[in-house]
């Protein structure tokens, strides 16, 4: 095997270093969405998507107000306990056309 100089290890490196840069770069640029930060009162005011996340203080109730849909127990089959439910808990959600905006 041929032995490596010193040069060239060097160069790999910064090519290596380089590439990892603008990687991260990349990344940090295609994550962000908004230069505006996220209020609370923001989230409050998302649109009822089929996949609904719980948030805080919500809900079944709330939620079915909100979005518009009467019969989220019996889309959802693994809510046991329509009294015990948690932020984070993922739902599935049918808004009626005439929802309330």
């Amino acid at each position: 095997m041929k032995k490596s100089t010193p040069l060239v290890d060097a160069a790999s490196r910064y090519c290596a270093v380089a590439l990892l840069a603008l990687i991260l770069i990349g990344s940090i640029r295609a994550n962000t969405v908004s230069d505006e930060p996220v209020r609370g009162s923001q989230l409050l005011k998302r649109p009822c998507d089929e996949i609904y996340v719980v948030g805080e203080k919500e809900t079944l109730h709330t939620i079915s107000e909100k979005c518009g849909d009467r019969f989220i127990v019996e889309r959802n089959p693994h809510i046991h306990d329509p009294d015990d439910v948690f932020p984070g808990l993922v739902i599935k959600i049918i808004p009626s056309t005439g929802r309330k905006p």
